[in-house]
């Protein structure tokens, strides 16, 4: 019985990992590099220093002034993508927010902790400039509002590079994912975030069996 047990489980978790990365209906084998040099977060206000871009696969969106405007997008993200990816150890959620709205995300992130662990979910503040400039830096079609506000989320690479595809079937070449729309982030976004999520793991597979021949 035992013995049946644990030959189950060897058998069925490597078929749900294949199927978890394998379900999408994106097929590609690499997500499109967008735009390859994007900006940092050095400059803005951080409750975790430690934040970085590097070496993390990070969404990345824009609050501004308004929390309460957003915050159904950030329900959107938290549950359709967060809930969903936050188990990978370099998955990461950013989300930047004009300076002097601390109270605000704090409030929303107490209704985002009812709902689930969010030690991945990192709020940055900045001033107007410092905003707009790291937005410029995407090379977008999008715009910030009067508040710094967009419902467009990004999704970034270890490298720091702007992930999103070339050959999108409504939009021909797809920048961001609108997070006001639980069906395109349930659907594009969620299935981009596995594609490029399975790259890097097939990435690290190959790292580690050459390393492996190397050392025989």
């Amino acid at each position: 019985m035992k013995k049946g047990f644990v030959l189950g489980v060897l058998f069925i978790l490597p078929l749900v990992a294949y199927l978890f990365f394998a379900s999408g209906v994106n097929h590609f084998s690499k997500l499109p590099v967008i735009e390859k040099s994007i900006g940092n977060l050095e400059d803005f206000k951080k409750s975790n220093d430690t934040l970085r871009l590097k070496d993390k696969i990070t969404i990345v969106g824009f609050i501004g002034d308004n929390i309460d405007l957003s915050k159904g997008n950030l329900f959107n993200l938290n549950q359709k993508i967060y809930n969903y990816f936050h188990e990978f150890s370099d998955f990461q959620m950013v989300m930047i927010v004009s300076e002097g709205n601390e109270l605000g995300v704090s409030k929303a992130q107490k209704e985002l902790d009812q709902l689930t662990d969010i030690h991945k979910w990192n709020f940055v503040y900045g001033t107007q400039s410092e905003i707009q400039s790291f937005f410029d830096s995407l090379n977008s079609p999008f715009k910030l509002d009067s508040n710094r506000y967009t419902p467009q989320v990004f999704i970034i690479d270890k490298k720091g590079q702007l992930r999103g595809r070339d050959d999108d079937e409504d939009e021909g070449l797809l920048y961001g994912y609108d997070s006001s729309s639980p069906a395109e982030i349930n659907g594009k976004m969620k299935d981009d975030v596995k594609v490029i999520l399975a790259e890097y793991r097939l990435a690290l597979k190959k790292y580690n069996k050459l390393k492996t021949e190397i050392s025989e």
